[in-house]
């Protein structure tokens, strides 16, 4: 009963501000230079709902790994189990443009404002189209010095779950020669997928060292990437708490 009540806690902070931020980040962000907007709607939103979580529920979380993200910004492909990590990422790897489905786009305050981020936002329904955007506009962001952020198992999946990794990200890479960085983490162990209730507890994330693409086809990035995962996959603590 008691972790249901500090769950229900949560979602009411976090209902809250994001309807409140998002809001306020949609009438103002546009007045803002990119890397200011971006540290102003997403940097102070996901710090607040990651402190917010600590409080009512008690999961905290440790990073490995921090120094790999000396160096340029490059493509991130992160393990999707939850919805812990789409707060985190927002803290470590910013500014960044996200791999979204475009309808993310059309939720009230928090799509509203998130679309001045300049996210990817993309039709899965149309994959050969979508693979070309990614390229097109990942290309792009990537010149400008931001971080590219992508599920590569496209959707949240339970704790020891494997799904399919995806070739977008693997496929940018060929084309533009940048570097891969791999995270790994164990959130879903403390805030499962579609689940409602948290278990206290600190999730581990691992980010790895650099994986040097140029040369290389997407099927070799691909199977590096994949292998990078697992094996920080394998590494991570199962047990709650």
């Amino acid at each position: 009963m008691i972790p249901t009540l500090r769950a229900a806690l949560f979602y009411l902070g976090y209902a809250a501000v994001t309807i409140f931020w998002g809001g306020l980040g949609t009438l103002t962000g546009w007045m803002m230079p990119f890397r200011a907007r971006f540290v102003f709607i997403v940097g102070c939103w996901t710090r607040f709902c990651l402190w917010w979580l600590r409080v009512t529920c008690g999961i905290r979380y440790e990073v490995l790994g921090l120094e790999n993200l000396t160096g340029k910004p490059c493509i991130v492909l992160c393990r999707h189990e939850s919805t812990w990590e789409t707060l985190f990422l927002q803290t470590v790897f910013a500014p960044q443009a996200t791999l979204i489905k475009r309808e993310l786009l059309w939720i009230p305050f928090f799509g509203w404002a998130f679309s001045t981020l300049r996210p990817i936002a993309i039709d899965r329904r149309d994959g050969r189209k979508a693979l070309r955007q990614l390229i097109h506009e990942g290309r792009k962001r990537l010149d400008q010095a931001v971080w590219v952020v992508l599920f590569p198992e496209g959707t949240r999946l339970a704790s020891g779950e494997r799904g399919r990794f995806q070739a977008g990200g693997a496929a940018l890479a060929s084309a533009t020669g940048a570097e891969i960085l791999v995270v790994a983490h164990n959130a879903g162990s403390f805030w499962p997928a579609h689940a409602f209730r948290k278990s206290p507890g600190t999730i581990r994330a691992v980010v790895s060292e650099r994986i040097d693409t140029a040369g290389l086809s997407t099927k070799e990035i691909q199977r590096l990437a994949t292998e990078r995962l697992d094996s920080l996959m394998a590494e991570l603590p199962k047990r709650r708490g």
